[in-house]
């Protein structure tokens, strides 16, 4: 097997946002701007609940109302990455919250929060 190696813009990812704990409170406009969703990290592996990592293209929400853009699952127990290789553009901004259902009208906190991480760029 060969070693391939790519270089990456330099735009690839210039904000990573870090929520040491993330509830069913929406974090609103984490980057004062828009720009392109790369990957999230959610270390989730201190509780014994699954967790769904909502993110919103919006500059605010309302956890149970809002309409996630992106959702993302977290099984008990583990750490789980997702990765978008081109990216997802956000034109507003990002907000994102955690709760323990994956249905949108889902309100329920985790008891113990994960850890998060997500790269974007903004322009």
């Amino acid at each position: 097997m060969a070693v391939v190696v790519t270089d990456q813009p330099s735009t690839f990812g210039n904000k990573l946002v870090l929520d040491t704990a993330p509830t069913n409170t929406a974090a609103a406009n984490t980057t004062s701007a828009a720009g392109v969703f790369h990957m999230i990290e959610i270390d989730n592996s201190n509780y014994d609940t699954a967790v769904y990592v909502k993110i919103a293209d919006s500059t605010s929400g309302t956890v149970g109302t809002t309409a996630a853009t992106l959702v993302f699952y977290c099984p008990a127990n583990t750490k789980q990455s997702y990765i978008s290789s081109r990216g997802i553009t956000f034109g507003a901004g990002f907000t994102h919250w955690c709760v323990t259902g994956a249905a949108q009208a889902n309100t329920g906190a985790p008891l113990i929060p994960p850890t998060i991480r997500y790269v974007i760029a903004t322009s």
